[in-house]
C-alpha cells in the first residue's frame, strides 16, 4: 500500500472526498514528521513504535571507486514493530 492507496481507502471507506482524505492523511503524515524532528517518539499501541537514531560520523567506500570517504554524522528515523502486529501477520 501506499500514500495514494491509504487515501483512496479512506476516501471510500469514510465517505470523504479525496481531498478531504488527502488533506487528512497529509496532517497525520506532517505530525509524525514533525514530532521525530524535534526528536520525540511515536508511538501506536498493537502497531508500533518510531523513533530517531543518531549514527556517528566514520570512514567510509566509494564502491565503484573504491576511494576512501568520510561519511558525517547522520540521524535516522527507525521503526520497531508492535507485539500484536507481529502476533497478527505471523498468523
Amino acid at each position: 500500500m501506499n500514500k495514494s492507496d491509504l487515501i483512496d481507502a479512506l476516501s471510500t471507506k469514510e465517505n470523504l472526498t479525496e481531498n478531504n482524505a488527502s488533506e487528512i492523511v497529509n496532517m497525520v503524515f506532517d505530525g509524525f514528521t514533525d514530532t521525530l524532528k524535534k526528536g520525540g517518539r511515536i508511538e501506536i499501541r498493537g502497531f508500533g513504535s518510531f523513533t530517531v537514531r543518531e549514527y556517528g560520523s566514520y570512514a567510509g567506500r566509494n564502491p565503484k571507486t573504491g576511494a576512501k570517504t568520510q561519511v558525517d554524522s547522520k540521524r535516522l528515523p527507525f521503526f520497531k514493530v508492535g507485539r500484536e502486529l507481529k502476533d497478527r501477520v505471523n498468523g
